[in-house]
Order: structure tokens, then C-alpha cells, then sequence
């Protein structure tokens, strides 16, 4: 399914670019008007003019204005990789050899539209010229600009025309250590001019350094900073876990010494690209690290709550920074390596449909995750059931719960099923409920069965985790070897090991309370009966049962006026407030 989904994209974004640049209905003259140079580089004039302001205008404190510098330049030649570093030195370097050659009057050049190129002057090294591109545009020729290097080699020995010397100070710094450096160290042995090789190696014994300093600092304060914390979770932090900031501190001071060289463009394009990935492959890497630290500071902050809802919220949270550090580091190397990013977004923006359709579950699932928060279906360390599946709450994640079972294993969920499935969230129980009958032998007398449930509700009003406000302990019934009491009894406890311990803490008294009351617990018997008797059906017979029943009722009236009294009713049953 995945690679289908790349192949979707991918045609979109290839085909991106025809798409948007199509224009239904242009005209020929808004195609002209859309074709049409700017002014800035209408002429050769205008060309020189754009360059110099710029240049001029970097001098008076604007380096913004480099753009502007760099849009007289024909760069098609350097690598886009590199063009901004590249083109920014050879920006300096024409400045450079046009103050060596001579003082430029714009009014002399030329301001025609089309023609032959201006030259600006001939060396031995090459020409600078200003030439007609097929768009319109007047620019400082390919040729001429690939020359520059050794063409301000050439002038090496010759002072500006035009100027001080303090003018200087404007320059690239390798632009001005270069000509600090004796001439035998200007040689190119291999590849590179040694001065070069010796910055090189200069660069990377400094990046060195400071990476092995920067994490012996970094790995001191953790250190320091775990030993006066009382927090085992920030105990349980590696030493190391700031160790990416010492490998970006090297990658900048590389990125930066690479740009003081002055390399050529082949070398610049090796260096400089693979110090931008380190630099920002390390950036997101130490950006991961702070967001671990940030996630363990949060975790201990919820957990010293009694509220559940942080602790779900926030596992989320170092996840969604982590995504967005993700993000920020794709731009910032697409960026840095000139990839559009428009253009892709818009590529993206086309194909959302169908990655919306082919990723239908994943949606479900980021709304199941949404739905549960919302609606506070449960939090992290909640029994629920879900289904066949029964267990506590370890983890709730964006794509899908993971739940330990009894068995200690782990079932993971997916959160679109919490959308329309019947959860049963036993850890909102306020109240764990215990019903059982209690059977008593049939020889109990009826007093000791009244004292005996009477002390069962006492044991009840005394336990501090019983339910003061509502029990039952009644004889409820007679059953075939015993006589049941009802025990309905309920406990206000947070969790099932305290609910375990004060169940057991409740059974032991109720054995030590029958104990001393004598009272004696029934097991299943069965006792058979034999008596051999002839009925003769006598008068005298009939006469017994009379006085029999007229025994029982007589009886029965005297055991309801000692208990309840005679046309008494007596009142429902409530319970006292509890304490």
C-alpha cells in the first residue's frame, strides 16, 4: 500500500509544475509582458549600475543587497547547491578587479537593448563583459565570471584605482587572509592551494576540540544536575543524552571555516553539502534530546497530580514535538541544498486527496486518539475491557492504545475501534461491590443470628474503606442445609490491591466475630429422617391440630409483639450521613 502511495505522490509532484504553469486564454501580449526583463538589467548600463549600487550599498551596511549583486551574475555554471556561497565570493572578486582596473564611468557604457556585448576590459587570464542572454537580460558572462579567481590573481600586484586601503575590510575574510600569504603556500599541489589544506585541517582540529569540550561540559552538568535531583526519573537519564549539542557546535564551526577557504566550486559542493546534513542531522538529533528532557520534567509534574487526564495528554506531547522538530529539519536541509519548496508543497496540496483516501485508517485512528482525550474514555493505568480484550491502560499514542493484559502481555488497539466499540472502564468504579451469602447452621439460635448481622454492620461502620452509606445484612433466606445471610457490602477503595487487603482485613473479622459469638458457619449435608406411624384418622387427631394452630398463631402474635409491636410500621430503612 505504501509504495502506492509514493507512486501517487510522486506523479503528482512531477507533474506539478506543467499543471500550475499553464495559463488558460493568455494573450501574446501579457506573454511578452510576462517574458520582459526588469529594468535592473535592461542594458549594460543598467547591469553595471545594479552591480555597483549593491555593491556600494553592502559597503554603507546593507548585506541584504547581495541578492540584488548576485542577479548581474550569470551563475548558471556553479552548482545550485552552492551558487549563494559561490556566488557571493565572485560578487567580491569582480568588485575587486574592477577597483584594480580602472574607475567606472556608467555614462560611458552603453544603455542599448540589444547588440554585442560590453567589454569591460581584457587580461591575459580572460574577459569581462557583460552580454546579451537569450531572456532579455544583460549579465556578466559565464565565461568571464569563471575566470575571475585568476584574473584577480593576475592583479594581484596592481593597487585599487580608486579608494583606501581600508576599503579592504569589506572584503570576504579568505579574500584578505589570501593575500596576506606568501606565494609558495598560493601553489595547488593537489587539487587545492596548500594554504587551503592547512585551513582544512585547521577547521577540523577546532571543530574537534570544541565538540570534546562542549560535551564534557554538557555531560558535567547533567551530571551535576541528576545528583541534586530527587527524581528517579531524572535519575534514570543517560549522561550522554546531551551529546548531539557537541556535534553541532562542531558542524557550525565547520560550515563556517569552510566558507572562510574560498574553496572552488567542485570542493565547496563536497565540503559544504555534507557539514549542511551533519549540521542539521545533529541539530534535530539535539533538538530530540531537549524534547526527552522536557517529556520527563511533564511526565513527573502529571504524576504529582491526581488528575489522569495529563497523563495521557503527556506521552502526546514529546511525540508532536518530535514531528514538528522532524518537519522543521526536512526544510531547513531542503533549503539549504535549493530544493523548491513551493513547488512540492503545491505537489502535495494535489495529491492530498488521494493520500487522504489511501490513508483512511490512519485518519481514523488520529480521530479515535482525539475521541478518547475528548470524551475521557480512559486514562493511562485504567482496567477497561474493549471486546475480548481486558487490561490496564499503558500507553496512549496518536496511531493506537497499548493495554497490559493479566497475562503480562501487551495488546496493542487501534484507536479507530474506540470510535463505536462498547468500552467498560472498570477503573472509574468509585465503589468495588462484594454480594455473597453467608450460611449458618440450622441449629443457630435467633438471637445469636441477630447479634451476629448486628456485628457484621458495626465491623462495617468501623472500617475506614467500607461504604458507611449504604450495606445489607439480613437472614435473607432458608436454604436446604443452612440458613443464609445476605452480605451486600461495598468499598471505597482507589485501586484493586487496597481493595484485595481490606477484603481480606473484612472476611477475618467477620470469622473472628462468628468465633465469639459462637455462631458456627453450615456446609452442604443432607440428614435423612425415618419414623413409622399408622394414621387412624380419629376425632382426637383433628382435635390436636387445632390447638396446634391456634398454638402457632398465639405464638406468633407474642414474637411480633416483642420484636416490632403489634400495628406497627416501621420506617424504611436510611442510612446515617457518612463521617
Amino acid at each position: 500500500m505504501w509504495r502506492s502511495l509514493l507512486v501517487i505522490l510522486f506523479l503528482f509532484v512531477s507533474f506539478n509544475q506543467p499543471v500550475f504553469s499553464q495559463e488558460k486564454g493568455e494573450t501574446t501580449e501579457e506573454a511578452k509582458q510576462r517574458q520582459a526583463p526588469p529594468s535592473t538589467l535592461i542594458s549594460p548600463r543598467a547591469t553595471m549600475e545594479t552591480f555597483l549600487h549593491a555593491m556600494n550599498d553592502i559597503k554603507r551596511g546593507d548585506p541584504e543587497r547581495i541578492a540584488a549583486a548576485l542577479t548581474t551574475l550569470d551563475l548558471s555554471g556553479v552548482n545550485q547547491l552552492v551558487r549563494k556561497e559561490r556566488g557571493r565570493d565572485l560578487a567580491w572578486m569582480l568588485l575587486e578587479v574592477m577597483d584594480r582596473t580602472r574607475v567606472v564611468d556608467t555614462k560611458r557604457i552603453p544603455a542599448r537593448t540589444t547588440g554585442k556585448p560590453y567589454i569591460f576590459s581584457n587580461y591575459k587570464s580572460g574577459t569581462i563583459k557583460i552580454a546579451l542572454q537569450e531572456d532579455g537580460r544583460w549579465l556578466f558572462d559565464q565565461e568571464g565570471v569563471d575566470k575571475l579567481p585568476l584574473i584577480l590573481d593576475e592583479l594581484a600586484t596592481k593597487k585599487k584605482v580608486k579608494g583606501n586601503e581600508s576599503e579592504k575590510n569589506y572584503l570576504p575574510l579568505h579574500l584578505r587572509i589570501r593575500e596576506q600569504i606568501p606565494e609558495r603556500f598560493k601553489q595547488r599541489d593537489f587539487l587545492l592551494e596548500n594554504w587551503q589544506w592547512f585551513g582544512i585541517l585547521l577547521i577540523i582540529l577546532v571543530g574537534v576540540v570544541a565538540d570534546k569540550l562542549v560535551s564534557l561540559f554538557f555531560r558535567s552538568l547533567v551530571r551535576s544536575w541528576k545528583n541534586r535531583s530527587s527524581s528517579s526519573e531524572f535519575k534514570a537519564l543517560s549522561d550522554q543524552i546531551l551529546r548531539p549539542l557537541g556535534l553541532m557546535v562542531m558542524a557550525v564551526i565547520w560550515w563556517v571555516g569552510i566558507n572562510l577557504l574560498g574553496l572552488g566550486e567542485d570542493s565547496l559542493l563536497v565540503l559544504l553539502v555534507a557539514v549542511k546534513f551533519l549540521a542539521s542531522l545533529s541539530g534535530v538529533w539535539a533538538a530530540y534530546r531537549l524534547v526527552d528532557i522536557v517529556a520527563v520534567y511533564l511526565m513527573r509534574r502529571a504524576l504529582a497530580t491526581d488528575n489522569k487526564m495529563d497523563d495521557a495528554l503527556v506521552p502526546l506531547i514529546p511525540r508532536t514535538l518530535k514531528i514538528f522538530i522532524t518537519v522543521i529539519g526536512f526544510v531547513f536541509i531542503a533549503d539549504n541544498i535549493n530544493v523548491d519548496i513551493s513547488s512540492l508543497l503545491a505537489g502535495l496540496g494535489l495529491g492530498g486527496l488521494a493520500f487522504a483516501l489511501a490513508a483512511k485508517d490512519m485518519v481514523q485512528n488520529l480521530f479515535g486518539s482525539i475521541t478518547v482525550l475528548m470524551d475521557r474514555t480512559f486514562s493511562v493505568g485504567d482496567w477497561v475491557i474493549v471486546g475480548s480484550v481486558e487490561g490496564s491502560v499503558e500507553r496512549i499514542g496518536f496511531r493506537s492504545t497499548r493495554i497490559r493484559t493479566f497475562y503480562n502481555s501487551v495488546v496493542t488497539v487501534p484507536n479507530s475501534k474506540f470510535i463505536t466499540a462498547d468500552v467498560d472502564n472498570m477503573g472509574e468504579r468509585r465503589f468495588r461491590r462484594l454480594s455473597c451469602k453467608l450460611s449458618l447452621t440450622y441449629d443457630t439460635p435467633p438471637d445469636r443470628i441477630e447479634a451476629f448481622c448486628e456485628g457484621i454492620r458495626e465491623l462495617i461502620r468501623q472500617h475506614p474503606y467500607m461504604r458507611k452509606d449504604y450495606y445489607q445484612v439480613y437472614l435473607n433466606e432458608f436454604a436446604a442445609s443452612s440458613l443464609n445471610v445476605l452480605l451486600y457490602v461495598f468499598w471505597e477503595t482507589p485501586e484493586w490491591n487496597t481493595e484485595l487487603r481490606e477484603r481480606h482485613r473484612f472476611l477475618l473479622d467477620i470469622l473472628r466475630l462468628a468465633k465469639r459469638l459462637g455462631v458456627e458457619f453450615a456446609f452442604p449435608t443432607q440428614t435423612l429422617y425415618m419414623r413409622a406411624e399408622e394414621f387412624d384418622g380419629s376425632q382426637a387427631e383433628s382435635m390436636e391440630q387445632k390447638q396446634a394452630q391456634d398454638l402457632g398463631r398465639k405464638e406468633a402474635i407474642a414474637i411480633v409483639s416483642e420484636s416490632t409491636g403489634l400495628g406497627v410500621k416501621p420506617d424504611p430503612v436510611v442510612f446515617p450521613p457518612a463521617p
